[in-house]
């Protein structure tokens, strides 16, 4: 016969949430704000760490897109610094070769004087 609001289980009296006072009343709609916010904000901050994460994982991938760019780079001026070591060293040996063959030309040239000088006549001296 009386309303269900009127009664709890245990067969006592109390008054229905409109009938609250309005400070009651909104007391748990606040409650359950805040706990909203609250809720939301965790999940903004996961959303931004999901971001931060992702944002590192892009430089990891870009450091090791450039660590490798830097590998190759030293191996091409190891091998560069090998190449101009060994182009060194044919340049030395083909000046050296150049200088002996000029030392001989001058060489053979004095000796062909020396022997043009010899098989030219003397006179004869008279006793």
């Amino acid at each position: 016969d009386s309303p269900s609001w009127r009664t709890n289980p245990a067969g006592s009296r109390h008054r229905p949430p409109l009938m609250c006072s309005p400070s009651l009343r909104w007391t748990e709609p606040r409650q359950n704000q805040i706990v909203l916010l609250d809720t939301l904000d965790q999940e903004v901050t996961k959303f931004r760490e999901c971001n931060t994460l992702q944002d590192l994982n892009s430089l990891f991938t870009e450091a090791k897109v450039y660590h490798h760019k830097l590998v190759n780079i030293r191996k091409e001026m190891i091998m560069l610094h090998e190449k101009s070591t060994k182009l060194k060293k044919r340049a030395l040996k083909l000046q050296q070769q150049k200088q002996k063959e000029v030392l001989e030309k001058e060489q053979q040239r004095e000796k062909e004087l020396e022997r043009e000088r010899q098989l030219i006549a003397k006179p004869a001296k008279r006793t």
